[in-house]
């Protein structure tokens, strides 16, 4: 079963709407109630894909999207399918795709997470985001699973430069292209230990998430260890896992990029038992707010309103393939 999504359907006139109509999708959601938990993933698809042509018709701009429900040892059911195969700017959602080159490197014995990277004044991006510009203090060492937790939690920009020192950008794209991966690139510069985070599609984007927890893109020790980063509890909160609980939020692991007029987030979403069940990649740009890097920027705000309702869409099912359950996490007050 596959839904599809255009602009003629994301304004309400088509067989996506009339498919929620039908199915029985609530209204968007919000922190004062959800939409009624599907009950088969035919209708989570559908509850999912009338949220995403009514969240984007109200957002605005210009969206490429695809997602996917798990529907049991069958393929997935495709909900939405926006343009997924067009090349775009990736922005920090290529930060994953940095991260798995990195860690194959790990896993076939090139490198360690407990290697160091040296942080000098040169080496550091000054403002953006993530906190080694806010150090002060230079040079520094750090091991390099410090840089990649760095990267894809507070999405660091100095992480990406800490990355090239042991990736170079040519051996990076290459490590992607034999993993089946040759539209999700960074975009190599002079250096050659530096480079932009580059291009991906929907599809790719979706696709690596989906090798990644199906145990085929790493080890199993390198899958937990990236899957952790992005499903803790500072990993990006602002866009799906806005309007939910802590333990709910340990149920999403997601990856935000953001630049110019571009917002885009991609993730898995966990069942109870940890399996994963619906993944997601959204990507947006050219809607008012260019300046709003924050919650209230228009498509944002659509990605939590969608948020609520992926998750109460799947929350009667059952996802497919390995369980990856969240690491335990425990409050502290120092001492």
């Amino acid at each position: 079963m596959t839904i599809r999504v255009n602009r003629r359907a994301a304004l309400g006139i088509g067989t996506v709407a009339t498919a929620g109509t039908v199915l029985g999708a609530a209204a968007p959601a919000s922190a004062a109630g959800r939409p009624r938990v599907a009950a088969t993933p035919a209708r989570a698809a559908a509850q999912v894909a009338a949220s995403y042509a009514r969240q984007t018709a109200r957002a605005g701009g210009n969206w490429q999207a695809y997602v996917s429900v798990a529907d049991g040892a069958a393929a997935p059911l495709v909900a939405v399918a926006d343009e997924a195969d067009r090349r775009i700017e990736a922005y920090s959602v290529n930060k994953i795709a940095v991260a798995v080159a990195v860690l194959d490197k790990v896993d076939r014995g090139l490198l360690t997470l407990a290697q160091r990277v040296d942080v000098t004044a040169s080496i550091v991006i000054p403002g953006g985001d993530g906190i080694f510009s806010l150090d002060g203090a230079y040079p520094s060492s750090v091991t390099l699973g410090h840089a990649l937790a760095a990267l894809l939690t507070v999405s660091d920009d100095t992480a990406v430069r800490l990355c090239g020192l042991v990736c170079p950008a040519a051996e990076l794209n290459q490590i992607l292209v034999a993993k089946g991966f040759p539209n999700t690139q960074v975009q190599p510069v002079a250096n050659p230990n530096r480079f932009y985070l580059g291009t991906s599609t929907p599809r790719e984007t979706h696709d690596l998430l989906r090798a990644l927890v199906g145990g085929t893109l790493l080890s199993a020790s390198s899958t937990a260890f990236l899957l952790g980063l992005l499903r803790s509890p500072i990993a990006f909160t602002d866009g799906v896992r806005r309007e939910m609980s802590s333990a709910e939020r340990a149920r999403v692991a997601t990856k935000a990029g953001w630049f110019d007029t571009a917002r885009h987030e991609a993730g898995i979403v966990f069942d109870a038992a940890g399996a994963p069940v619906l993944t997601y990649a959204l990507f947006a740009d050219g809607q008012a707010g260019a300046d709003d890097f924050g919650a209230t920027h228009p498509a944002v705000q659509a990605r939590a309103r969608m948020g609520c309702v992926f998750l109460a869409a799947v929350a009667g099912l059952a996802g497919a393939g390995p369980a990856h359950r969240a690491a335990a996490w425990r409050p502290s007050n120092g001492g």
